[in-house]
């Protein structure tokens, strides 16, 4: 019996990732999947599933849809995945720059809110004397 790879509806793949249909279905409008046509019923396919699971870990990680839509391109192109590899680490290399420049302006907004809070909290203080 020959070893048939594994079909998922759009609900089935959805419940198994934790996701929506419907955002099964942008990710299938930006082009980042493709499902196979059993008639008007979408098939996802593992490789959909395994694309799914990347396309998710991006988003969650910050990547834009162009970065994730570049990294899955050079999946498919590059056997050796060599050239996906290196633009992975310039992604992810840009990704910790603006996240340490967004915890940098973070850190300054809470340092200046601590200090608005203080004072403000002093003139309350002083004006119930």
């Amino acid at each position: 019996m020959p070893n048939q790879e594994p079909f998922y509806t759009v609900t089935q793949l959805g419940a198994e990732l934790g996701i929506t249909v419907r955002t099964l279905y942008f990710y299938e409008a930006q082009g980042l999947i493709a499902p196979r046509r059993a008639g008007n019923t979408r098939v996802y396919t593992q490789r959909d599933r395994a694309r799914m699971i990347l396309i998710l870990r991006g988003k969650r990680l910050g990547f834009s849809i162009r970065e994730i839509a570049e990294y899955l391109e050079l999946y498919d192109a590059d056997p050796t995945h060599e050239e996906q590899l290196k633009v992975l680490l310039k992604a992810v290399h840009n990704r910790i720059h603006r996240l340490e420049d967004q915890r940098l302006a973070l850190d300054e907004t809470l340092i200046e809110l601590r200090n608005i809070e203080q004072q403000t909290l002093t003139t309350l203080e002083a004006k119930k004397q």
